[in-house]
């Protein structure tokens, strides 16, 4: 058998968990050896290319493979460049070690940018899987670059409140590992069109963006619903892809509650079957 960095092998495409062996100890009782599973977490950089410029480095995030190419072109789309996106692919420089092809993604563009990606990164500067808004800190700007706000029919609290419960339902991830976040797209009576789950709460709405871009769908509808708190960062996405409610498990953040007042974003926080509250 070939070794795996030798010529000729095939690199291994990494996948959302991975085996491992745990002790676990539980009061008095004996210590117990098992078999455990962990969400992978591992980086993507993403390059951009578009016409007269080659592909080079924008961003790069920690994130749990798989959807690679729904999170590069949703993170694309919440920057702005949705229209410009032409194409995603894996990149094949002969340079990369085996282990690496995967984790680096070209978007090719049709045209340059409109206008400069906020999160843009340079050398070796990356993103954690924690905190996806980078160098766009203002309201104002978030409010500059939002969508056009959503004019049709809006979860009431009622539906909000069934939301995570089915979002969790498809948490196959997080039912493995216990260790990733969700987010769904959802229509006005509940129904969830699109599922994505990832170490990196903004990654997973990414995700849940791109399939819809690389589908051919519109990204903007009734409700985003998230697995976790409601920060500045995923107010920002939901503003950007022209959803009318973000609804989170738990609880926004000051900062959040006035960019989603300001870009008209119905925002719910403590989100379970018995109970919701509404910030904007």
């Amino acid at each position: 058998m070939a070794d795996p960095g030798t010529a000729g092998s095939l690199p291994r495409r990494p996948g959302p968990t991975v085996r491992v062996r745990v002790t676990e100890h539980r009061g008095e009782q004996p210590e117990r050896r098992r078999e455990d599973r962990l969400a992978t977490e591992e980086p993507l950089e993403i390059r951009l290319a578009w016409p007269g410029r080659p592909a080079q480095r924008v961003w790069v995030t920690m994130r749990t493979p798989g959807h690679d190419f729904e999170l590069a072109a949703g993170w694309l789309a919440h920057e702005g460049a949705a229209p410009q996106v032409a194409g995603v692919a894996y990149c094949t420089d002969t340079d990369l070690r085996p282990e690496q092809q995967f984790n680096v993604v070209t978007v090719t563009l049709s045209a340059p940018p409109a206008a400069t990606l906020a999160h843009q990164h340079e050398a070796l500067s990356s993103g954690s899987s924690a905190c996806g808004v980078c160098g766009r800190d203002t309201v104002d700007s978030a409010v500059s670059a939002a969508a056009r706000p959503w004019t049709g029919e809006v979860v009431t609290p009622e539906v909000a409140r069934r939301l995570p419960d089915l979002l969790r339902e498809r948490q196959t991830v997080f039912s493995r590992t216990g260790g990733v976040h969700a987010a769904g797209l959802a229509t006005a009576d509940g129904r969830l069109l699109v599922v994505r789950e990832d170490v990196g709460r903004h990654n997973a709405v990414d995700k849940v963006s791109g399939a819809r871009l690389l589908a051919g769908e519109p990204l903007a509808e009734a409700a985003l619903v998230v697995s976790g708190r409601a920060g500045f960062e995923l107010v920002q996405k939901a503003i950007a892809a022209g959803v009318g409610a973000l609804v989170a498990v738990g609880a926004p953040t000051s900062l959040a509650a006035d960019l989603a007042t300001r870009g008209g974003l119905h925002l719910y926080g403590f989100t379970r079957g018995d109970r919701t509250v509404r910030y904007a």
